[in-house]
Formats: C-alpha cells, sequence, structure tokens
C-alpha cells in the first residue's frame, strides 16, 4: 500500500458502495420494491427463453438466433440466483423464495442445486483466494495449463472428475458424490442429453444411426436435439462466459486481504464474454465489499465506484495473473 493501510482502503470502499445504493435509493423510490423487481426481472427472462423457443420451434427464427437471445436470458437468470443465495428476494417468504431458486436453476441446468451452491458461495466469500475456495477452483481458478483449464471452463462435469484427486488433497471436507449429486436431478438430466447426442452424432458418423434407428429412438433425439438449441447450447455459451470471466479476476494464492481477492475486468477483449455474462467482471468486485445488494442496483452505481476503486488500490485488468495462474503478487 502506499498511503493507506489496506483496511483504510476497503473501508473507504465500502463507504462509498453504501453512499451510492443510499443515493440512488432515494433518487429512485421504485428500488424499494425489491422482491417485485426480482420477481418481474424472473418472469420477463423466463418469458423471453420460452417465447425464443417458441419461435424456434415453429421455425420463424434461425438456430443462431434462439441460441443467443436465450444464453442472455440465462445469464439474467444466473444473477437472480446469486441474489437469492444471498437472500435478496423474498427472504421472509420460503415458498416465494423456493419457488424462484426452482425456477432460476431450471433455466440453467447445467448447475449444481442453487440451495446446495447457497453453502458453497458463502464459503467462498470466506476463503476467497485459497485452496480452499471451492466455488472458483471448479471454473478454473488457479489452473496453469491452458488447455485443462479450458475443459474445465467448458465442461464442469468433466473438470469436476480432472479434478477430484487433487481437491481431496487440498481442500477440507471435499466430496466428489456430495458436488456430484447436488446437480440432482436437473444437471444429471442436462448431462445426459448432452453426452447422448454428441455419442449419437459421433457414431453416426460411422454407423448410420439416423437410417437404422427405430422410430422411437429418432423421436427422443429430436426432442433432445430441439433442447440442445433453446436450452443445452445457450448455457454452454452462457457458463462458458460466466466460468472464463469469473476464473480470470478472481485471484488465488498470495491473497491477504480483500483487495487483493479480486482484479477489476474493463478490458474490450472481454466484451463479447460480458454479454453472456450480465457485465460480470466489471460489476462482481463490488459484490466482495458490499454483498448484500441486488445484481441490477451494482450495475447503476458500477461508474461511480469503479473510479473509487482504482483510487484505494484494486487492480484493473491484471493479465499478468490471469497468464501466472492467477496468483496475486504484490
Amino acid at each position: 500500500m502506499t498511503q493507506l493501510s489496506a483496511k483504510q482502503n476497503i473501508q473507504s470502499i465500502v463507504k462509498a458502495i453504501k453512499a451510492e445504493e443510499a443515493s440512488l435509493r432515494q433518487k429512485y423510490p421504485l428500488l424499494a420494491h425489491q422482491n417485485t423487481l426480482g420477481l418481474i426481472i424472473l418472469l420477463l427472462s423466463l418469458s423471453v427463453l420460452i417465447g425464443v423457443g417458441a419461435l424456434y420451434y415453429l421455425a420463424l427464427i434461425p438456430a443462431w438466433v434462439c441460441i443467443v437471445l436465450a444464453a442472455i436470458a440465462a445469464s439474467i437468470s444466473h444473477e437472480l440466483e446469486h441474489d437469492l443465495i444471498h437472500k435478496q428476494y423474498f427472504s421472509n417468504q420460503p415458498l416465494m423464495h423456493n419457488s424462484m431458486m426452482l425456477v432460476v436453476w431450471l433455466m440453467r441446468p447445467n448447475t449444481i442445486s442453487p440451495w446446495y451452491r447457497r453453502k458453497m458461495h458463502l464459503h467462498h466469500h470466506k476463503t476467497s483466494g485459497t485452496q480452499q475456495d471451492l466455488e472458483e477452483r471448479l471454473v478454473g481458478n488457479g489452473i496453469k495449463n491452458p488447455f485443462l483449464r479450458a475443459l474445465v471452463i467448458v465442461d464442469g462435469l468433466l473438470g469436476l472428475v480432472i479434478s477430484t484427486k487433487r481437491f481431496r488433497k487440498e481442500i477440507n471436507g471435499f466430496s466428489f458424490s456430495s458436488v456430484f449429486n447436488a446437480g440432482f436431478p436437473i444437471a444429471t438430466a442436462y448431462f445426459a442429453i448432452l453426452y447422448s447426442v454428441i455419442i449419437f452424432h459421433i457414431v453416426d458418423l460411422f454407423i448410420p444411426l439416423s437410417l437404422n434407428s427405430p422410430s422411437w429412438v429418432l423421436s427422443i433425439m429430436n426432442v433432445f436435439e430441439f433442447l440442445m438449441v433453446v436450452l443445452i447450447v445457450p448455457n454452454i455459451i452462457r457458463s462458458s462466459s460466466l466460468n472464463f470471466v469469473t476464473s480470470s479476476m478472481h485471484y488465488y494464492g498470495g491473497v491477504n486481504n480483500m483487495l487483493e481477492q479480486t482484479h477489476v475486468l474493463t478490458s474490450r477483449l472481454f466484451m463479447p464474454f460480458h454479454l453472456f455474462c450480465f457485465n460480470f467482471g466489471k460489476t462482481h468486485t463490488i459484490h466482495h465489499f458490499v454483498p448484500n445488494q441486488p445484481f441490477y442496483l451494482r450495475q447503476m452505481l458500477s461508474k461511480k465506484i469503479l473510479k473509487v476503486m482504482a483510487q484505494h488500490n484494486v487492480r484493473f485488468n491484471d493479465f499478468d495473473s490471469i497468464k501466472n495462474a492467477n496468483v496475486y503478487k504484490a
């Protein structure tokens, strides 16, 4: 640190975030209706996902348009899940709260249960940047080999299988079966469909399954291929973008305080990925300082707060860290 200690810099950032939030809430009274806003955003994003699926089914839009729009809608549901994990909506109404949790899981079927992830994510806040941060390590944080890192970023299940031996040695209480079973039944069905389609088409290159299979098998494959376009491929794009961004901006090793847990990604190189993870790299660092804010509020105050963070020793676009397996170097 230069003039201020780490603690003083952190306090200044937290104070600025809370002051800007108070100012926005005073300026826009609508922000007081947080439960309603969260529910409306969920219903709108779900409507977009269903709507583009219907348009694709009716052959009114091409597959690529469906995939892009569905991926964007699913990225919003991820932000909502993150808020729900921190109990930002209907915290005193279990039925509504848990219903929203279920819907955002259905919109993002390649993830573990949000109820299980809550425990993992809150642990992430306590252990960010260390070996014990299972959430970030599951998406590639700290992996130096670029091929292995890309594999983990794109395929969470394969990444879990590959990393299990190392995690058992390094992470207290890690259990493969616990994490794997946290995806049942939704993520389990997602991967069953994904791998079924991949295997079917690979085998079809050598043995004409599409010509020799029973009609019921082809009917099932037609349904699976429809789901590939409207739900599975969009979530591969969404989760890969998010995993790449989050594993790039979180530090791993050399972390001693909150200033050293993350850096901010504002580089234009990340713009395509930010499109499918709702500007995560630019705003997530704010969440580390003040966790209990809805995602849209972070977006609203980010312009002013990023300037404050830059003044108080938060790093921006630390590409050296990304090249060196995310280590924080003083």
